[in-house]
C-alpha cells in the first residue's frame, strides 16, 4: 500500500482471517509487537499483559496488538486458533493477538512495511531482525518510537504515558477565535 500515509490505513487480518481495521484505533496510542511462541523472548508476553493491565485502565486510549510471526527459527509454527490459545493459557494475554504475518521479505504484511520505513532501526537498517521487536504508534498513526526484541516491555511505560500524556489533535482552525472587526 503505498499510497499510506498512517497506521489507520493498514487492514491487516486477525485471527480468523478476516481484515482488522487499524482504522478502528484511530486516536489511540498503540504498541505493536511481533510474537512467537516457542521463542528466548516468548516470557515477554507476561510483561505485555502486565504492561496493558496496568496502563489501559488509565488510559483506555492505548492498545497493544501482537502479530504472531514464524519467520524466525520457525518459533510460531503453530495455527492462528493454536497461538491465541497458547498466549491465553500461558500468558492469560487480554490485548489482541491478530493473525499469523510475515515481516519482512516478498509476503511482508503491508503495514510493518510501512512501519519499518517509517522508523528505521540502527545505522538505517529497516529489517526486523528478530521476534518480540516493537513499534509505538501515536494518535496521529505516525511511528514514534522502535525497540529492539532485547527491551523489556515495561521499559517502554514512560515512552507510552508520555505519548498517551499528548492531547490528541483537534483542528487549528477551530481553535482559532475569530478576529474583532
Amino acid at each position: 500500500m503505498s499510497s499510506a500515509t498512517s497506521f489507520y490505513d493498514f487492514k491487516p487480518s486477525d485471527k480468523g482471517g478476516k481484515p482488522y481495521p487499524l482504522a478502528n484505533l484511530k486516536g489511540k496510542v498503540v504498541l505493536v509487537v511481533n510474537t512467537a511462541s516457542k521463542c528466548g523472548f516468548t516470557p515477554q508476553f507476561g510483561g505485555l499483559e502486565n504492561l496493558y493491565k496496568d496502563v489501559k485502565p488509565k488510559h483506555p486510549d492505548f492498545e497493544i496488538i501482537g502479530f504472531p510471526c514464524n519467520q524466525f527459527g520457525s518459533q510460531d509454527p503453530g495455527s492462528n486458533e493454536e497461538i491465541q490459545q497458547f498466549c491465553q493459557i500461558n500468558y492469560g494475554v487480554s490485548f489482541p493477538i491478530l493473525g499469523k504475518t510475515d515481516v519482512n521479505g516478498e509476503k511482508v504484511e503491508p503495514v510493518y512495511e510501512w512501519m519499518k520505513k517509517s522508523k528505521p532501526g540502527i545505522m538505517g537498517l529497516t529489517r526486523i531482525k528478530w521476534n518480540f521487536e516493537k513499534f509505538l504508534i501515536g494518535r496521529d498513526g505516525q511511528v514514534v518510537g522502535r525497540w529492539a526484541s532485547t527491551a523489556k516491555p515495561e521499559s517502554m511505560k514512560g515512552a507510552i504515558e508520555a505519548e498517551l500524556a499528548k492531547k490528541p489533535a483537534t483542528g487549528t482552525a477551530s481553535a482559532e477565535k475569530p478576529k474583532p472587526t
